[in-house]
């Protein structure tokens, strides 16, 4: 199996048009959000595996925008989360968003692991494939994503203070940012 750097197969990336990403049909590209709050206020799931297998997490941080002539999604995962293991073996993932009835599921989710518990049985969400990734049914949109970069945040090119507050005791985060290939409603 060829090496993988920060998750990405060699040779994945990508610089086409959507068909040749796999997606069977063409993508909805619209969503209309808060930008600067729908991450930090709202909060997110953020999905990777497959059917079989997979992992979610809450996420609240994240952001949406334009890189290298793609829309994408940058979402950031520590190293010591469960899902970072499914974001580093799956070129695709998903960044789900819900109605505010969910919060208290986000919550948990956001808080244990799928390494500890059933987190899909105790959620009661109704897990749904999407092309290449795993979403679900409560979700209001869904964005579609395929990985595109990988980086891990180092503390020292950071404010002291920052990396002080959120890097002192806990382990660092990996930046992931993903091509949006489509945005499902």
């Amino acid at each position: 199996m060829p090496a993988r750097v920060c998750g990405i197969m060699p040779g994945s990336y990508f610089f086409g048009s959507w068909q040749k990403c796999g997606v069977t049909r063409k993508p909805k590209m619209e969503f209309t959000t808060d930008i600067l709050s729908v991450f930090d206020k709202k909060w997110a799931l953020l999905t990777a595996g497959d059917k079989d297998k997979f992992n979610t997490m809450t996420i609240s941080w994240g952001g949406l925008g334009t890189l290298w002539g793609k829309p994408v999604a940058t979402v950031y995962v520590r190293k010591s989360r469960y899902t970072h293991d499914f974001m580093e073996d799956n070129d695709y993932f998903t960044v789900s968003f819900y109605p505010e009835e969910y919060r208290k599921v986000l919550g948990v989710l956001g808080s244990k692991s799928g390494r500890d518990m059933d987190k899909m049985h105790d959620s009661g969400l109704t897990a749904r494939e999407t092309d290449h990734s795993i979403t679900f049914e409560e979700a209001e949109t869904t964005i579609l994503c395929r990985k595109l970069f990988c980086q891990e945040l180092q503390t020292e090119n950071m404010l002291p203070e920052i990396a002080t507050a959120f890097y002192s005791v806990d382990a660092k985060h990996d930046m992931y940012i993903g091509e949006i290939i489509e945005i499902i409603p």
